[in-house]
């Protein structure tokens, strides 16, 4: 990075920092400083996809589809038919008890101890998510600077404070808006300069085509299996009860549009949400997409982790990785030139020779495999790590952003990455925040209290989830591709809430005992399967999982009730 790349990055998160901060600077309610006020459907709308889509979205998700290609898309296949039921059901329900939380309901409807069971689901989920949420752009920085990660993660984590201290749920969604803008905007550059590295004999339709035959156009299968994690059934069904509950129960979301002007309003934000945010995802895989066709033009690096690969060449190990570097260029030559033979089999639009170029692509695409894995496998052993915590997925994009784009669109990208850590990271604070504040503090230690001494609680609880998340972040050792892990963890706790939430608006002769032990069966259960069963189940069926035994045992356990009621009577 030069000082162009700087300017831009800096510039860029400075203004909108401090642009959010002097426009709330008056905050002074807690109605405010928690939902927001009067927001528009068009604001809630964007508010939403960027509490949604953290750093993790834009690092993570191109790298998944170099990968895997575009199945991923079939995760958000649930979405818009999440949004329409939650506008239909719960919203009417939250807006007529003006409640700060989602879990102020389940008081009114079961008793205290059901609220203070899916408060501390939520905080759990959404405190060891924050976390990751810092932790993609931290690495990104220590990556770029070669600083020490417990430094970055601190100084992005103090960012976020300052407004989402200062402004609350207001600054959140104000600021939110100008980091959607510079964050499509520079997705979709990053797109086009990837498409114009690519040769100039190579077009559009070329590019598709390419990615089409190697396997990365995979946008629906139909084929179900319990541990595949992305078909047309895991998107359709098992994300529609992930996203009603991440909707309609995470107060992280639930937070940005119960601070709409109207009913109307609000529904309007949702729906906004789930027609927009299967095409953007679209986009991002596509990104992802133009990335891996360049890679098959241009040799990659034998590891895009360059920082660990760094560390473990400078271990005595560079005659070592010098043999391996040769033996993966002379493999790239031979794929490269099996990809080009394939351009030319496309345009002549002769199959036989599109089939034999692409099973010579194949043959040296598991030699260039095999080395890489051998690769990793010498890091792991190196660092003493489990080879599937050595993944470079992450890196890919990064890598690509870094040593491929020109400079001041470095900045801008990197920008991107960090505008959309703080907008997620600051919507989560303030939901952790609000929940706190709401149903454990006020409602456990000090139920009586002026606004002013609430309002300032709640900036505490920002600031002490934050440091937690930095915490968090600094321990953690993720096993997993980012974007998938932030859905694991979700699906670990999101089918219970969902559960509880469930039986609180339809099953109206269910009692609090019912669901409460029900809920906490159903969590055992859950986590059972992620302990015991995680290479059998894909994590997806956690959520239907957590969903169905609550509803199950609570009607089981009603029937239970009422049925020892009159013996005993």
């Amino acid at each position: 990075m030069i000082a162009l790349d700087w300017l831009v990055l800096l510039g860029t998160i400075v203004a909108i920092v401090a642009y959010g901060t002097w426009k709330t600077r008056s905050t002074n309610s807690v109605e405010s400083f928690l939902k927001g006020s009067n927001q528009k459907w068009w604001m809630i709308g964007v508010s939403i996809m960027a509490t949604q889509a953290s750093a993790v979205t834009f690092l993570s998700t191109p790298g998944q589809a170099v990968e895997d290609g575009m199945r991923f898309l079939q995760f958000y296949l649930g979405l818009p038919l999440a949004m329409v039921i939650i506008s239909v059901t719960m919203l009417p329900i939250y807006y007529r008890l003006k409640v700060f939380t989602a879990y102020e309901y389940l008081e009114t409807r079961f008793d205290f101890k059901v609220r203070t069971l899916a408060a501390i689901l939520f905080l759990l989920l959404r405190g060891l998510s924050v976390g990751i949420t810092l932790f993609a752009p931290s690495l990104v920085l220590s990556t770029i600077l070669g600083w020490d990660i417990f430094f970055t993660t601190l100084l992005i984590g103090i960012a976020v404070i300052i407004y989402s201290v200062t402004g609350g749920s207001a600054a959140v969604s104000l600021t939110q808006q100008l980091q959607m803008s510079v964050i499509l905007g520079g997705m979709i550059v990053a797109g086009v300069i990837a498409f114009t590295l690519l040769p100039s004999d190579v077009s559009f339709a070329n590019t598709v085509n390419i990615a089409g035959e190697l396997g990365k156009l995979n946008i629906i299968s139909t084929k179900f299996h319990w541990n595949d994690r992305y078909n047309i059934w895991s998107g359709l069904f098992a994300s529609t009860f992930l996203f009603l509950s991440y909707f309609g129960t995470d107060q992280s979301q639930v937070a940005r549009y119960l601070g709409g002007k109207s009913l109307t309003e609000s529904r309007m934000g949702l729906i906004f949400n789930g027609l927009l945010k299967i095409p953007m995802q679209f986009v991002i895989l596509f990104i992802g997409v133009l990335v891996f066709v360049f890679y098959q033009f241009n040799q990659p690096p034998i590891f895009h982790n360059e920082v660990l690969l760094k560390e473990i060449i400078n271990q005595n190990n560079q005659e070592q990785f010098e043999g391996v570097q040769k033996k993966l260029t002379a493999i790239f030559e031979q794929k490269s030139k099996s990809v080009t033979e394939l351009v030319q089999a496309i345009k002549a639009n002769d199959q036989e020779q599109i089939n034999t170029a692409k099973e010579k692509y194949h043959i040296s695409k598991l030699r260039e495999d095999s080395l890489k894995l051998r690769t990793r496998k010498f890091i792991a052993s190196s660092r003493n790590v489990e080879l599937k915590s050595v993944k470079d997925t992450d890196y890919v994009f990064l890598n690509f952003v870094l040593h491929y784009l020109p400079h001041g669109f470095i900045g801008l990208l990197l920008a991107v990455m960090f505008s959309a850590a703080m907008s997620s990271m600051a919507g989560e604070l303030n939901a952790l925040a609000s929940t706190t504040t709401v149903d454990i503090y006020k409602r456990i230690f000090k139920e009586t209290g002026s606004a002013l001494h609430y309002l300032n609680v709640s900036r505490g609880f920002i600031i002490l989830w934050a440091l937690i998340a930095i915490v968090f972040a600094w321990l953690a050792n993720f096993s997993e591709n980012l974007i998938q892990y932030v859905n694991i963890i979700g699906s670990l706790f999101y089918g219970t809430m969902l559960g509880i939430f469930l039986v609180a608006f339809y099953f109206k002769s269910i009692k609090s005992n019912a669901v409460f032990w029900a809920a906490v069966i159903a969590e055992l259960s859950v986590l059972t399967c992620y302990r015991f069963f995680y290479d059998d189940i894909a994590f997806l069926y956690y959520n239907i999982i957590g969903c169905a035994v609550v509803l199950i045992l609570s009607i089981l356990f009603q029937l239970m009730s009422v049925q020892k009621k009159k013996a005993t009577d």
